[in-house]
């Protein structure tokens, strides 16, 4: 009895897509098209960064997770930048202007240091790399904030 309900209900949700689909021309009244938004200049630059982002993000693993993370997270970061500079030359919200504004100084920052750790790490004999994860409760509870900045 159940599977017969639900394969009614079903037949009846596809049936009322169908006749929305068949009237959906009527009325004068046209959806937007799907492509509409995709055109907007900023969703296009959104469009290129997200790309560029994710491609940079493709590295070239090494097995070495501190390495690896770095790598990963500059590419991240430099995404999140351009996106933030896509807000400020499309963005109308004065709050998420300043938003954008924080995320170019924040990640800058964090770049600049994830930079220079990274070249220090690669300049180095590295240990072999680790096949078991560290013991210990370390979790989000245990960050103390930005402290490997050198900020409290």
């Amino acid at each position: 009895m159940m599977l017969r309900t639900l394969l009614i209900a079903g037949l009846a949700a596809a049936s009322l897509n169908a006749v929305a689909e068949d009237h959906s021309g009527h009325h004068g009244h046209h959806a937007a098209p799907a492509t509409a938004k995709a055109e907007a200049p900023s969703t296009v630059e959104f469009q290129q960064a997200n790309a560029v982002m994710h491609k940079d993000m493709d590295i070239a693993f090494t097995g070495d997770a501190d390495i690896d993370f770095l790598r990963g997270m500059i590419a991240h970061h430099q995404g999140a930048v351009e996106m933030a500079r896509v807000q400020l030359r499309y963005g109308r919200d004065a709050k998420v202007t300043r938003l954008a504004q924080e995320i170019i100084r924040a990640q800058n920052l964090e770049i600049a240091w994830m930079q220079k750790w990274l070249a220090q790490l690669e300049a180095q004999p590295r240990k072999p790399i680790v096949t078991e994860p560290r013991s210990g409760s370390w979790n989000d509870a245990n960050w103390s904030g930005r402290t490997w900045l050198g900020e409290r």
